[in-house]
């Protein structure tokens, strides 16, 4: 069901990528359309019956937090007040590179859902990148580590330099042609472990 949400989520972004690569301000666009691009990632389990169609409409109504994160998201009463800001900041950033950055920290430092605030916050990262004619930019499961203490540093100690580095290496990564890190096989994985 993930693979299928995440499947579901991405057609939405691009219809969003659409939009903007057509020349529409990329932080409008992302406003109005990440609801879509969420809904999109848990559409399966509301097809199954694991969450109500209502589960998914606006932003979380309970508290969060982050698992081994000392960062606790804001309260569910300021969200709403914050996404806007948030959509109003990126809609009138010129830089594409900075509304990347400060879109997907913003959005899992707000985190307005209570589940897939990373994922949405890197569609919204690659909308944002887009917008500047930049490769779409995967952070590899073999990042995880530098991603999370990059984003820790920048929630926890009010210091975005890490995140903002560990972005612009993975882009000009990207631009240099380098491949994202290729999952192991199930044969590969299993001769591993056996040693």
């Amino acid at each position: 069901m993930a693979a299928r949400g995440y499947f579901e989520a991405y057609q939405e972004v691009r219809k969003s990528l659409e939009k903007i690569l057509s020349g529409a301000n990329a932080g409008e666009v992302a406003s109005f359309d990440h609801g879509n691009w969420y809904r999109g990632l848990f559409s399966p389990s509301v097809a199954v019956g694991l969450l109500k169609p209502s589960d998914l409409a606006g932003y979380r109504r309970d508290q969060v937090y982050i698992r081994d994160s000392m960062h606790v998201p804001l309260n569910r009463d300021a969200i709403q007040d914050a996404m806007s800001e948030l959509f109003e900041l990126l809609t009138a950033e010129p830089q594409s590179g900075v509304r990347a950055v400060l879109g997907h920290f913003i959005f899992v430092y707000i985190h307005p859902y209570m589940d897939g605030n990373g994922r949405t916050a890197r569609f919204l990262m690659n909308a944002m990148l887009a917008s500047g004619g930049y490769p779409w930019t995967v952070i590899a499961v073999e990042s995880r580590k530098n991603y999370f203490a990059a984003l820790e540093q920048a929630s926890v100690h009010q210091n975005i330099k890490p995140f903002a580095q560990f972005l612009s290496h993975l882009v000009q990564d990207r631009l240099a042609g380098q491949p994202v890190p290729a999952i192991p096989s199930s044969t590969t994985r299993s001769r591993d472990d056996k040693n």
